[in-house]
């Protein structure tokens, strides 16, 4: 006796399957608002040429020239040494300590860390500036105490100490899945091979781990790239940055005629940061398949 045969119904043409884009309408309009319309106003704007005398506008690259001169140069390039020394010891201390929490036998260490690491991502700006110069300031508690000089938190390597503040642990966040994804087979099978912990980590942790690592070196260079209100608190002028060239554009600190001189400086700046995911994006692909 054989089963009687089920046939089920299709749909009657694609109507059904058509609407279903319907469902994403409203994120497709947020995301054209917050995105596509800066996007595009910023890319207008950086190449709109204004002359000072006639104040005729034309398309052309003369903003492009002058972001890449001069003050405008110093503090582009300033911007990304500050930001790459930020990513990388951010990402060698945030890569250790998460390793620590890991190892640990601690189940309420590993939860008050990774918990105490999310607040500390996330606090930046005026506040943050605020704690530091009253630590360490030209009248901070440690600088009084210790007998510090002036001016020693208002440099360069005092606001690189103060985005590590909230770059480290943002770095934990990050690296803490990806530690987790390494399999126990793999160590037990590399001791079983007579390979020690040196050379497990040098042929097979490191090379797992180098897409999250390279991940998180990427999110804390545009992080510590990004960033605004932290140094415009703490040194002003002293450290020049693009974000902060990019604020007295906008706020008419600027010769008639180079308003738009802002737009092209953050053109600079989407340029680096997609040159920086270009060289990450290839390597997780490759090696993201070893996580699963």
């Amino acid at each position: 006796m054989t089963a009687p045969a089920v046939t089920a119904a299709a749909p009657r043409g694609g109507h059904g399957r058509s609407k279903n884009w319907l469902g994403a309408l409203p994120l497709l309009v947020v995301v054209t608002v917050a995105f596509g319309i800066p996007a595009v106003t910023l890319l207008v704007g950086a190449f709109t040429v204004r002359d000072p005398a006639t104040r005729v506008s034309s398309i052309g690259t003369a903003n492009l020239s002058r972001s890449l001169q001069g003050a405008y140069l110093n503090a582009l390039l300033s911007s990304v040494r500050l930001s790459a020394v930020v990513a990388v010891a951010a990402a060698i201390l945030g890569t250790f300590l998460a390793q620590a929490v890991i190892t640990s036998r601690f189940t309420a260490l590993r939860e008050a860390v990774l918990t105490f690491s999310g607040v500390l991502a996330n606090f930046g700006g005026v506040p943050l500036a605020f704690i530091w110069i009253a630590t360490l300031g030209n009248s901070g508690v440690l600088t009084t105490a210790l007998g510090l000089g002036p001016g020693t938190l208002y440099n360069f390597w005092g606001l690189a100490l103060v985005y590590l503040y909230f770059s480290v642990p943002l770095m934990v966040l990050v690296v803490t899945p990806a530690l987790d994804g390494l399999r126990p087979q793999w160590r037990e099978a590399a001791q079983n091979s007579g390979a020690t912990t040196w050379q497990f980590w040098r042929h097979v942790g490191i090379p797992v781990l180098t897409p999250a690592l390279l991940g998180g070196v990427v999110l804390l260079f545009g992080g510590a790239f990004a960033a605004y209100a932290t140094a415009a608190a703490m040194v002003g002028s002293t450290v020049p940055l693009v974000t902060l060239q990019i604020a007295d554009a906008l706020t008419g600190d600027v010769l008639i005629g180079y308003e738009n001189i802002a737009l092209a400086l953050s053109l600079d700046m989407i340029v680096i940061a997609l040159l920086v995911m270009a060289v990450y994006l290839p390597l997780q692909r490759r090696s993201s398949r070893w996580l699963r």
